[in-house]
């Protein structure tokens, strides 16, 4: 989801809390085969009020009435953002980073961490989220391949509605220029602490890895 989108989210949480009728019920328990964490631990855990995570656990209920989304319905879900494009393998690996437990199943609880983080989390936060869904197989580093890979999955999703005169090596061409960047003691792979460095110091890096725009 882009920009737009993320703050179409936030807006529709926050318009939600602001009217009374939309937050008479308490979160229905008892109606989901996966039961999330009580309220007060939510609330700890996240940047979200107790209202603002019942108003979210009932758009969560209503796509997921088990209680938790396997990777083909969150795959479905997404896909209707991004109907210019395919959004299969971005989707793909955005559910990758959303199951933190590498259950294969993402869980009211994990989708409602992630999103305190991108909606209302530290830049730093944001960055170490964005470098969890860089790093594919999750071994704590970031290769040129896994960057392609993602940057690739950008571009399908996006479409060509959105890129129409992109050429195919584009988005290696990026790569290299951003690894080139990021990978500062040249060894071929690239740690946390260069990513958040070079992020923070680099904008344009910031901008076109759209680090913050398509993250969501």
């Amino acid at each position: 989801m882009d920009a737009k989108r993320v703050e179409t989210i936030s807006a529709r949480v926050d318009a939600a809390v602001s009217s009374p009728d939309s937050v008479e019920d308490e979160l229905e328990l008892s109606a989901v085969r996966h039961r999330p964490e009580g309220l007060e631990s939510l609330e700890a855990q996240t940047r979200f009020s107790r209202k603002e995570l019942q108003i979210l656990y009932r758009g969560f209920k209503n796509e997921c009435p088990s209680g938790v989304v396997n990777e083909e319905t969150f795959k479905d879900i997404y896909a209707q953002f991004f109907p210019q494009g395919d959004a299969s393998t971005y989707a793909h690996f955005l559910f990758n980073a959303f199951d933190t437990d590498h259950n294969g199943s993402v869980s009211f609880e994990d989708f409602v961490m992630g999103l305190s983080i991108l909606l209302r989390g530290t830049i730093q936060e944001k960055l170490n989220w964005a470098f969890n869904l860089y790093d594919i197989n999750k071994d704590g580093y970031i290769t040129k391949e896994e960057m392609l890979d993602i940057m690739k999955a950008i571009y399908d999703m996006m479409g060509k509605c959105t890129y129409p005169m992109l050429k195919e090596e584009t988005p290696r061409q990026h790569v290299e220029v951003f690894f080139q960047k990021m990978d500062k003691n040249k060894d071929g792979v690239v740690t946390i602490d260069e990513f958040i460095d070079c992020c923070q110091n680099d904008e344009n890096i910031m901008r076109s890895m759209h680090l913050f725009e398509n993250v969501l």
